[in-house]
């Protein structure tokens, strides 16, 4: 699915202790730890007027797990901003390489692999914004305990990540009463609600100094259901004639999406249908495909097969599990062309364990996933008991986690409509897609976008954020 990196497990100790980053005598620790984080002289960068940092935080100090971030203060008045933590998914993808270099982040690097654009769609003229490559084995993240990358799964990816947050913003406390938010997309689908839910949870009994001031959630074509996913993904196939109608039938047949058991006429059908996903994009459907020569984009549009994760029928499948390519096939081969190079690494504060691999999107050292509910649908339904703010959205170009797979999954949460499916648009006087609220959870499409919404559609992207931050609705007239 969508975004990622590669895991070092390097036994060098890095010397971030827990305790100091939650320490209790905080003003002047943590502006040094601030200060150590500025990101002062970024290769390539052009001018900006806003600060950023990056660097790792600590998450298990025992086994030398540390997370790499990346955080953007506001363009404006980043004291009165809310603070929103974007998070891409995979399992086993960077938030870095996808969200913030290619979608909606200030810096997008360029096919000089030198130069990086100021992106005018930048999500942080909404919110202060904070990318982190999770869990350990992505990006930059590293652990120094080899086992840990073989004990990865959904339960300590949100744990780790929870960790993270309370030990960051003991080093940004300047931030701490600021309005919390957590958004991302596709396997986000599983990471958002769950770190949501365990900031709920351990809120009831959190000191002042760890206690989150947690509001909402907003994922993107994102996974939540297996039953729904894996049929919506089939629906949309053919409804938008990427299959045939023998291919369609003969999964309809042969293939039971409410079990993960395998079989062999299923397998045959569902290879079928993959087959066809090798030559047009599955993440957007009527974009190109990258023709570069270069082996960075072959390995990209291909990873190894993770097991464990959820749906398990569909994850069995190497399809499944190919990359996106972005509005710009080959953008993903910039990044990690930039990414690699020393001089930026060390601006960033980052690979100090000097990895024995590349920088990459997604791991190709996590193979093995322990732990993936099929379904989320209980969580939100949590979520949304427990008054937290809940939006889904939807590119609806999109064959990974379609509109319609988007549209059964949440018809299973079986939420009263307050405002039935009504058309929103952008400052253009265009349609920029529908939108249907339910009780505690607003469901928007955004029209003639892929999987990576801000990616295919900026515009429409930065405004939905800002609607969803400021809890008002789409505009439902042209204006």
């Amino acid at each position: 699915m969508a975004s990622g990196s590669a895991v070092s497990v390097c036994f060098v100790l890095v010397l971030i202790s827990v305790s100091s980053e939650g320490s209790r005598h905080g003003g002047e620790r943590s502006h040094l730890r601030q200060e150590a984080d500025r990101v002062a002289e970024l290769p390539g960068q052009p001018p900006v007027e806003f600060e950023h940092y990056a660097g790792y935080v600590t998450v298990n100090e025992s086994h030398g797990r540390a997370l790499f971030y990346w955080f953007f203060e506001a363009t404006s008045k980043p004291e009165k901003r809310p603070l929103l933590l974007w998070l891409n998914g995979g399992p086993g993808c960077s938030s870095v390489g996808y969200g913030l270099a290619e979608e909606l982040g200030p810096f997008f690097p360029q096919k000089d692999e030198q130069t990086l654009k100021l992106n005018p769609h930048r999500w942080n003229k909404a919110a202060n914004l904070l990318f982190v490559e999770s869990p350990v084995g992505v990006g930059f993240s590293y652990t120094n305990t080899r086992s840990d990358i073989n004990q990865l799964g959904d339960k300590i990816t949100a744990e780790d990540s929870y960790t993270f947050l309370v030990n960051w913003f003991n080093r940004f406390p300047q931030f701490k009463s600021h309005d919390f938010y957590i958004a991302g997309e596709s396997y986000a689908g599983h990471y958002v609600p769950q770190l949501a839910e365990l900031i709920i949870d351990n809120n009831m009994h959190a000191s002042k100094w760890d206690y989150i001031n947690f509001k909402g959630i907003m994922i993107g074509n994102a996974l939540m259901d297996d039953e729904t996913d894996q049929k919506g993904m089939v629906d949309y196939a053919w409804d938008h004639a990427v299959i045939s109608d023998e291919v369609y039938n003969n999964i309809k047949l042969k293939c039971n999406f409410s079990t993960p058991k395998p079989n062999g006429d299923c397998d045959k059908a569902l290879n079928d249908y993959f087959d066809v996903y090798k030559i047009i994009d599955m993440y957007s459907l009527y974009s190109p495909t990258c023709v570069s020569n270069s082996s960075t984009s072959n390995n990209r549009r291909q990873r190894p097969v993770i097991q464990g994760i959820a749906p398990q029928l569909f994850s069995r499948f190497d399809g499944w599990h190919r990359t996106p390519a972005g509005y710009d096939p080959c953008l993903s081969d910039y990044t990690e062309v930039y990414f690699n190079r020393p001089d930026v690494q060390k601006a960033l504060h980052a690979n100090v364990t000097n990895m024995s691999y590349p920088w990459t999107h997604c791991s190709d050292l996590i193979q093995l996933w322990g732990d993936a509910p099929s379904s989320m649908l209980p969580t939100i339904k949590k979520l949304i008991a427990g008054g937290i703010r809940v939006w889904v959205f939807s590119g609806d170009n999109d064959g990974r986690i379609p509109v319609t797979a988007t549209r059964l999954t949440l018809n299973k949460l079986g939420l009263k409509t307050k405002q039935e499916w009504t058309p929103w648009y952008t400052n253009h006087k265009q349609v920029g897609g529908w939108t249907i609220e339910y009780e505690g959870l607003m469901f928007v499409t955004i029209r003639g976008a892929g999987h990576q919404v801000p990616t295919y559609k900026p515009t429409q992207a930065l405004q939905l954020v800002r609607h969803f931050l400021a809890n008002k609705k789409l505009p439902s007239k042209p204006f």
